[in-house]
């Protein structure tokens, strides 16, 4: 396992990355048109509906029988409990502020690599604990309107960041066993499964919606979706979980960037205070909070 990023590896991080960072701008221009859950089915449908194609045209193997429960625990936390999360939590947080939130999300994947894959946390990890925990109190409150208030919308995106640090963790051995595609693939489709409960929603909003709401789902879809799902699967079948996952923190500033440009929001000071707080605890967490696990 390298410990080190090869040329390919960092590029499949940029990508997926700045795909990744384009999602939270694109989600709230989807909602437009969509209902939360209405988008997710959209976009997971359509990210499924091309891995199927892919999947057809390369005549990929179905996964192991003994392997299925593992790959759906996957596909409920990475794709759907994360993405309904993110998409509820994105109709009052804004898309700057989503993106700081999830950045915590390498918190998470530490606490859970603690109890299940063995790793130790250092005196530096639990206070880049709490200096990250008290940084996303303080996005939560920001996010209120009009000074420091409470936003219970902002707790649903916390939810998300648990739910992708659990995705990385529960991913990891199915890496070494299935390709980046394979699995990416069978995550999608059993992560989309549960989204259906929302059909009767999206055929009813479909005729109505903006092109501009359903292109913007679509590229969900595509890009972020299936692209930059498989380009993070490869690495994570390279790195460990914890250093995979240290990786989200660099990825507010290019969403916040994206969210200006494409759909003019601008984030509040207190949001981006919080922000930088919970980054200087991220970064605490991923340099110097960890032990790993002995072999």
């Amino acid at each position: 396992m390298q410990r080190k990023l090869d040329a390919a590896t960092g590029l499949s991080v940029a990508v997926a990355l700045l795909l990744w960072a384009s999602a939270f701008a694109g989600i709230k221009a989807g909602l437009k048109g969509y209902g939360p859950g209405e988008l997710a089915l959209l976009r997971f449908g359509t990210a499924s509906l091309v891995l199927v194609l892919y999947a057809l045209v390369t005549r990929m193997r179905l996964p192991d029988l003994a392997d299925v429960p593992r790959i759906g625990l996957a596909g409920a936390l990475g794709i759907t409990i994360y993405h309904v999360c993110l998409n509820f939590g994105e109709t009052v947080v804004t898309a700057g502020a989503a993106s700081l939130i999830i950045a915590s999300g390498p918190i998470f994947t530490a606490l859970l690599a603690m109890v299940f894959l063995r790793e130790r946390l250092t005196v530096w990890g639990w206070t880049g604990i709490a200096i990250s925990f008290s940084g996303v109190a303080l996005i939560t409150l920001g996010e209120g309107g009009g000074g420091l208030t409470f936003q219970p919308a902002a707790l649903l995106v916390l939810v998300a960041a648990v739910a992708t640090a659990g995705y990385f963790v529960v991913s990891k051995p199915l890496l070494e066993k299935y390709s980046p595609l394979q699995f990416t693939s069978y995550s999608i489709w059993l992560g989309t499964l549960p989204m259906l409960v929302f059909l009767p929603g999206l055929i009813a909003a479909f005729p109505h919606a903006s092109s501009a709401a359903t292109i913007s789902v679509l590229y969900l879809g595509v890009f972020p979706g299936a692209v930059a799902y498989a380009l993070y699967s490869r690495v994570l079948s390279k790195l460990p979980a914890s250093i995979a996952s240290s990786f989200l923190y660099v990825q507010p500033a290019s969403a916040t960037i994206i969210a200006w440009i494409w759909i003019r929001e601008v984030p509040s000071f207190v949001t981006l205070a919080g922000g930088a707080i919970a980054l200087v605890g991220v970064a605490l967490v991923t340099t110097r909070g960890r032990v790993p696990a002995s072999d």
